[in-house]
């Protein structure tokens, strides 16, 4: 179920880059747009776990909830949606993809945690696997708004890693409550105080949801890229680690550039072929304490069932 889940939300979050680009190109404004996407959806998830009983209202107010959704929320899309009026999505994939190197960082500087050296040579080479993928079409200027934006991307993704190494805490802190709700108060959080940048920073934030093309846009960010990959984030987290769900950030450039080649006819080439190659061993990399864990425990399992049969 992890492997399906972490696919599944790989699959999903391929796209939402080239969406999020096609909703600020039909006008939509920015914070106001991923404000609106992220109280949306989880208002709506956390109606559906009120209902259900898997989340009590007081949790809405607890201020210990707070920075999951500064960190997850707000801080990483308010960035990511102001940087792609002046960056191309493909440039947004590779400054993203330095979310999990952030991540380990943190854990090794902040938090005194050793990575294993398989996890830090995979992260290396699933970022080398992202730059050679999107190369070929990468589009680079120089003009400051430009190199604005590439900077408020990574000032994004260290948020972002900040806060899934704190949403790890709160599904600790919280075990009786379940990860979906969990998710829904932090989107609900970051999407109040996008709506609140907004209010001060944008002038006629509606004008682009006249549009089809806008409120497709919109809709699909809230449904698909909140509702159901954000949580799935969210989960992924509380069943593994705060890095693991990470590396969707290096898989996903792979998935969007597959689509344009299945669906478009795009050109594959080398670099391509060689970051998609590449990709694929540093996430194995990534992983590899889990994958032997996983043969370990199964093995055990297997001698103990063998024992009791004889």
């Amino acid at each position: 179920m992890v492997w399906l889940g972490y696919t599944v939300m790989c699959l999903i979050f391929g796209t939402t880059f080239l969406m999020i680009k096609v909703g600020i190109d039909a006008g939509l404004s920015p914070f106001f747009s991923a404000g609106m996407r992220f109280l949306l959806a989880g208002a709506i998830i956390f109606v559906w776990a009120l209902a259900t009983g898997k989340v009590r209202f007081s949790l809405l107010w607890r201020k210990d909830l707070l920075p999951t959704g500064i960190g997850l929320t707000f801080g990483t899309f308010a960035t990511l949606y102001w940087a792609e009026q002046y960056v191309s999505s493909g440039l947004a994939a590779i400054l993203s993809a330095t979310g999990p190197i952030f991540l380990l960082l943190i854990q090794s500087i902040v938090l005194r945690s050793k990575a294993s050296r398989s996890s830090v040579i995979g992260c290396v080479l699933g970022f080398a696997g992202v730059g050679l993928l999107v190369a070929p079409n990468l589009s680079v200027e120089t003009n400051l708004f430009w190199v604005m934006g590439c900077g408020a991307i990574l000032i994004g993704e260290l948020f972002y890693a900040s806060g899934a190494l704190y949403a790890k805490r709160a599904l600790v802190r919280y075990p009786e409550t379940s990860p979906l709700a969990l998710n829904a108060i932090q989107m609900m959080h970051g999407g109040i105080l996008l709506l609140v940048l907004s209010l001060f920073t944008e002038r006629e934030p509606l004008n682009a949801l006249t549009t089809g093309q806008g409120i497709g846009a919109l809709l699909y960010l809230t449904v698909v890229g909140s509702m159901m990959g954000h949580s799935l984030f969210y989960w992924l987290v509380a069943k593994t680690n705060p890095f693991f769900p990470t590396t969707w950030l290096y898989i996903s450039p792979l998935i969007a550039f597959a689509l344009g080649a299945l669906l478009y006819g795009e050109a594959v080439t080398w670099e391509a072929v060689a970051g998609g190659a590449t990709i694929i061993v540093g996430i194995l990399l990534v992983n590899l304490d889990a994958i032997r864990g996983a043969r370990s425990a199964k093995r055990t399992q297997g001698a103990v069932q063998a024992k009791r049969a004889g």
